[in-house]
């Protein structure tokens, strides 16, 4: 049968070089050198990469998981991954689109997304060993002095070295100004770092020769909360008197947590300066911790939102080549029993064309955030300003709307293997214990929601990012208004005009009840602005795709045997149907959020501790 596809590629390709015309990007200076032949050898390689290498490592890393070592306070990953991890490194992923000048090839943004899609898609918990250290050489490349580019960049950008960014802590949890790490300032202008730190992904592990660290501490004397919070490089070996990175640094790995998923990545708690002694260097200025850390918050919370992308397209897929391989049933046309593909009961079609609309939605919206990256970089004034306005309005919605996604799509994705989906010969059931931890990590979708509601629209003034989305919406659908029908822009314009009311009454509300009465509707407003989102896509997807069905086959529906005969306008037919399905039926629960929201319901506000009967206060 051949393996199994990772990530539909055709409906990659449409996104990048049909929908968001990524070809635009070639104009500037930064990626003039590149062509749309070398995007697409880069897709090609981690392609090739993703379904050759780094699947089977996924499915032994799983099995395996990696291993805390007590006496020595060392983690080894599954052996599978180390050979899997040199590929990945010798093929130049770690630094395909890091800054030339420090090892890296400069690429976009958006390919090295449309490439991680198919990483993440085979091997999410090897792939962030990777990601995390692209956050942490970014926040260095920006914040960092010479001295600190000159030792780190090149070798974290090869892939000789890795990063983490070391945030929660016990006590404090999603509060991060509660943390108690403490720095203390030395003579040499070094700091010495004392403290605990947990849910530390790859905080330890024997892939890379260092371990670079971005370390969330107070210094002695700041004040309480988020403001007094300052920002360190803290090494796991510091350089030597020689030049080379021998001498261990204060900082431990004191055990591994235990999964439900994700068990190839180390999940660490560590322990900063036991002996007095963990050197750490301040990152830009003391008490900027926060601002610098929310770079590469920001970008970990998009990779996570690709994370949710790429497990549910996969989970998608692998339930579809099933679906297509799996006889049983009666035929309904032939009258014929046990004959038939599954993937012909009507209610199997009706399981996987939701999940196609969900996939093509996500991985639109997805990629359409990852071009304002790129558009960020390398654009000033308003075309700047809109790019930042619009990625910071996106990222909770893209990061908790398809990692909440992904954990339905993987259970559908079960529900179409029936009995096998549930059993670990299968492989996606492994896909939903790893998908639940992406609404966690990085801040639950519960904060995401909230940072929405407030910093991102309420808190905003003029709501210039909403603003800014709305606007966007409105400029990229003109362009297709003679090919959309009627209906497709009415029913966008509607659900605008249903959201404005929306945000007038929140704004109403948070003015006369306070934040707690806004609060309770942050997650049904996220849901409510993803469905948006997610129908724009759609919408705006229709505009390109029905002008290609009528350059091939007119006015008219394909017959069974025209689909048969072009795989392109199967494609598009298939891409057009999905678009239409998610318009017409699932889009119906935008409505259902907004009356939510609307109802102004206090039953939440009102209930009690002591309501809540049946648990227990110990």
């Amino acid at each position: 049968m051949g393996r199994n596809p990772l990530v539909d590629r055709r409906d990659l390709e449409f996104v990048l070089f049909e929908l968001l015309q990524c070809e635009s990007l070639l104009k500037f200076d930064r990626f003039k050198d590149y062509d749309l032949d070398t995007f697409r050898a880069s897709l090609d390689l981690a392609e090739q990469l993703a379904t050759e290498m780094l699947y089977e490592a996924n499915r032994e890393g799983d099995k395996n998981g990696a291993v805390y070592d007590l006496a020595t306070q060392s983690v080894k990953v599954p052996e599978a991954y180390h050979k899997a991890w040199k590929a990945y490194v010798e093929a130049g992923f770690p630094g395909l689109c890091g800054p030339v000048e420090f090892g890296g090839m400069g690429m976009p943004e958006l390919i090295w997304k449309g490439c991680a899609e198919f990483i993440m898609a085979a091997a999410v918990p090897l792939s962030m060993y990777s990601t995390l250290t692209m956050g942490a050489y970014q926040l260095i490349y920006r914040y960092g002095t010479e001295r600190d580019k000159k030792l780190y960049l090149e070798k974290m950008i090869s892939g000789e070295w890795s990063g983490t960014m070391c945030l929660t802590e016990s006590e404090a949890g999603s509060d991060v100004g509660a943390l108690a790490t403490k720095a203390k300032r030395q003579e040499d202008g070094t700091y010495l770092i004392t403290g605990q730190k947990i849910f530390i992904s790859s905080g330890e592990h024997d892939l890379c020769s260092n371990i670079i660290h971005a370390v969330l501490a107070r210094v002695e004397g700041d004040p309480p909360g988020t403001k007094g919070i300052s920002i360190f490089i803290v090494p796991k070996f510091l350089e030597g008197d020689d030049g080379s990175f021998s001498k261990r640094n204060d900082v431990v790995c004191t055990g591994i947590e235990h999964k439900m998923g994700l068990k190839g990545s180390p999940t660490c708690s560590l322990s900063f300066g036991d002996q007095g002694q963990c050197v750490g260097y301040l990152l830009g200025k003391e008490r900027e911790g926060m601002k610098i850390m929310f770079d590469m918050m920001n970008s970990a919370r998009l990779e996570v939102a690709y994370q949710g992308l790429a497990t549910s397209s996969t989970a998608y897929l692998h339930a579809q080549t099933y679906a297509k391989n799996r006889l049983q049933g009666y035929d309904l046309e032939k009258k014929v029993k046990g004959s038939v593909p599954i993937i012909s009961h009507p209610d199997v079609a009706r399981m996987l064309l939701w999940m196609k609309s969900y996939c093509e939605a996500m991985r639109a919206l997805t990629h359409f955030a990852a071009l304002q990256y790129d558009l960020l970089e390398n654009t000033e004034g308003a075309a700047k300003d809109e790019a930042e306005k619009l990625l910071d309005f996106l990222i909770p919605i893209c990061k908790a709307g398809n990692t909440d996604q992904a954990w339905l799509i993987t259970a559908e994705a079960i529900q179409v293997y029936g009995g096998y989906g549930y059993c670990q010969d299968y492989p996606v059931e492994q896909m939903a214990r790893d998908s639940k931890i992406y609404s966690l990590y990085e801040g639950t979708n519960g904060i995401q929601s909230i940072d929405l509601i407030l910093r991102k629209l309420l808190l905003d003034q003029d709501q210039s990012r909403y603003h800014a989305f709305k606007n966007k919406m409105h400029a990229t659908l003109a362009p297709y208004k003679a090919h959309l029908h009627e209906g497709d822009r009415a029913r966008l314009d509607k659900a605008l005009a249903a959201m404005d009311e929306t945000v007038t009454e929140l704004n109403s509300r948070m003015t006369t009840r306070g934040l707690s009465a806004v609060l309770s509707e942050a997650v049904p407003l996220q849901k409510a602005f993803k469905m948006l989102c997610y129908a724009w896509m759609h919408t705006l997807s229709l505009g390109v795709i029905l002008p290609k069905l009528n350059e091939l086959i007119g006015a008219k529906p394909a017959t069974k045997d025209e689909l048969e005969g072009s795989e392109e306008l199967a494609y598009y037919q298939g891409r057009m149907r999905s678009a239409r399905y998610f318009l017409q039926t699932e889009f119906c629960h935008y409505e259902a959020y907004i009356k939510q929201i609307l109802s102004n319901d206090e039953q939440v506000l009102s209930m009690t501790p002591s309501e809540f009967t049946g648990g227990l206060l110990v």
